[in-house]
């Protein structure tokens, strides 16, 4: 009798991995599950792990794939022509801030006023008075501004280089603190703002002046006001972080 002949290509099959990894796929929902099991379902819990989840920057950065909105691609193209940005600010207000996306306790016309749009050396900047940010003294932000901070994370999330925060105040003496702290916690409360939003720190940079570099006189209350602000800088390509 003839030998039968052996089949070539002997081995597992090129697509074996696959089975492999729904294997790791398994174990790690069931990880998962074990881990809110544990937890005994604590609702805070699962909230943080979906926003995770759904977001994606708390590992992958400006880098995720989350889907990005494109008003805020628009509003991006225009902040890198600086030279366009005074002729189109009220244009950047209605796309960063549409009314649906405001607190109800902050309308969009009172955050015009509250808002400007400077030309910096390094990029465009954003300042947000510090009237609609803080209660006079304090540092703690006010809930109905967290909103306007949220879409200004979202274009700051897409941003290609830098972005520094920098507080300031007018030059009358503070009562619970000097001007240098106020500013700085300030600063800082914007930061930690931002970073609760999944982005990473590296991205940015803080600054606190104090009453240094005035945008208005002084002498006027309303000088003051406009000079007791954050800005929130965003540096043009070219000014890469590490």
């Amino acid at each position: 009798m003839a030998k039968k002949k052996k089949k070539k290509g002997g081995g597992p099959p090129k697509d074996g991995w696959l089975v492999t990894f729904s294997d790791l796929v398994t174990l790690l929902l069931t990880f998962f599950v074990l881990l809110l099991s544990m937890s005994s379902l604590d609702k805070s819990v699962i909230k943080d792990m979906v926003s995770v989840f759904q977001q994606g920057t708390g590992f992958l950065g400006a880098s995720s794939r989350v889907k990005v909105e494109d008003r805020f691609k628009i509003v991006r193209d225009i902040l890198q022509k600086p030279w366009q940005i005074y002729e189109k600010k009220q244009r950047i207000i209605d796309l960063l801030f549409p009314d649906e996306a405001l607190s109800p306790d902050l309308s969009k016309s009172t955050l015009a006023k509250n808002l400007e749009i400077l030309r910096r050396p390094e990029g465009v900047a954003i300042v947000l008075n510090n009237g609609i940010l803080f209660a006079s003294g304090q540092y703690k932000l006010k809930p109905e501004v967290k909103p306007v901070l949220n879409q200004l994370a979202q274009l700051i999330a897409i941003w290609p280089a830098p972005v520094n925060i920098a507080g300031y105040t007018d030059n009358t003496r503070g009562r619970k603190m000097d001007n240098y702290t106020l500013s700085s916690l300030r600063a800082l409360s914007v930061l930690e703002y931002f970073r609760e939003q999944h982005i990473e720190a590296k991205r940015f940079s803080v600054s606190a002046y104090g009453p240094n570099f005035p945008i208005a006189s002084n002498k006027t209350p309303e000088g003051r006001k406009r000079n007791r602000r954050v800005e929130i800088l965003f540096k043009l390509t070219g000014y890469h972080y590490l």
